[in-house]
């Protein structure tokens, strides 16, 4: 394996299992996508109001099989077509992140196959260059999820710098909160984004927090200044507070990631991760982008949540950078977006 040739014919199994999604995908040249499966635990969660760990691991090591058999299936290839196995090493919950890592190792074992461990957020940087190839560096990428925020200047493939990030709660993490005290149900995004819309977004005017100070983001005030509203004025409806909490994240998250952009001479903007699937976000990111002069690329729905084509395409490139990992290379639940697993 050590003469291995990565090209536009290798063809990369990827597992994905960081935390509520059981996912597997077969994708060829680092961006052609035969297939992408992806099993759901929010309603095993649901009831908890969060994702408990334990219940986590314990439903990938029953999901993960008959997922990364209908993957092969879909992708209308057989396992010996397979060049190389792939999972997310971290960051993550790592009882979740050791199901799909020594599944993607006992595989690789057992075809003599090169493993590649892969960093979960640095996959999520090539979401939207699944979808869009072309796209020109330096980009910005912001990437926006439950556990993470951050404003990252991509100049390459394995080429980044975060610019800015959350220094308290995640806005996807921000949004989870003010549903859970509105009893809006779990998850927090998808509903708040539902019902924003038959809201207005101007009745309340609540903080936009560090707007104009730097390249980081903080969410916990305007999260606490929502509840604290919330108290004062127990007759609100809903649907206004969800529409203003959602016009002040998103107008923060729009404004810092465009400054960067312009900071920087970025060619494009790219959207990353669950919260890239919000309606506000997509739109007011690509018409604010434009505006300014940039390519705003946005990932489809199915690329924003966790899934494992993007983990297949950032192995493609890692494979063919640095070569495989390790077998002895093991589950990291902190690690940072420029460390690589080995």
């Amino acid at each position: 394996m050590s003469n291995f040739v990565v090209n536009e014919s290798t063809v990369i199994l990827a597992l994905e299992t960081s935390c509520d999604e059981t996912a597997a995908s077969v994708v060829m040249g680092g961006n052609d996508v035969l297939s992408s499966i992806v099993s759901s635990q929010i309603e095993i969660h649901a009831r908890f109001g969060g994702v408990v760990p334990e219940v986590a691991s314990r439903a990938h090591m029953e999901a993960l099989i008959p997922v990364m058999q209908s993957a092969i299936t879909e992708a209308g290839i057989l396992p010996s077509r397979i060049d190389a196995v792939a999972a997310t090493a971290g960051p993550g919950l790592i009882g979740a992140l050791l199901v799909g890592v020594s599944a993607a190792k006992s595989l690789a074992l057992v075809w003599d196959k090169p493993f590649i461990g892969v960093n979960h957020l640095e996959a999520h940087l090539y979401a939207g260059l699944l979808d869009d190839p072309t796209l020109q560096f330096p980009l910005v990428v912001l990437l926006v999820s439950g556990g993470h925020t951050m404003i990252i200047e991509m100049r390459g493939h394995g080429d980044y710098t975060v610019l800015g990030r959350t220094i308290d709660d995640a806005a996807g993490e921000a949004y989870d909160k003010v549903a859970r005290y509105l009893d809006l149900g779990y998850p927090g995004g998808p509903v708040i984004d539902r019902i924003a819309s038959q809201g207005n977004a101007e009745a309340i005017d609540f903080p936009r927090p560090m707007e104009h100070d730097g390249l980081n983001v903080s969410f916990s005030g305007l999260k606490t200044s929502v509840i604290n509203y919330v108290k004062k004025n127990p007759d609100v409806a809903n649907v206004d507070v969800a529409a203003s909490f959602q016009a002040a994240v998103v107008d923060v998250l729009c404004t810092k990631t465009i400054r960067a952009a312009q900071q920087i001479g970025a060619k494009g903007i790219v959207l990353g991760g669950g919260v890239s699937a919000n309606s506000l976000l997509r739109a007011q990111m690509s018409e604010r982008g434009a505006a300014a002069g940039f390519k705003v690329a946005l990932p489809s729905r199915a690329m924003c949540t966790d899934n494992a084509a993007m983990i297949a395409a950032a192995a493609w490139h890692r494979l063919g950078a640095d070569g495989p990992s390790s077998l002895s290379c093991g589950a990291y639940p902190n690690l940072k977006l420029d460390a690589v697993p080995r």
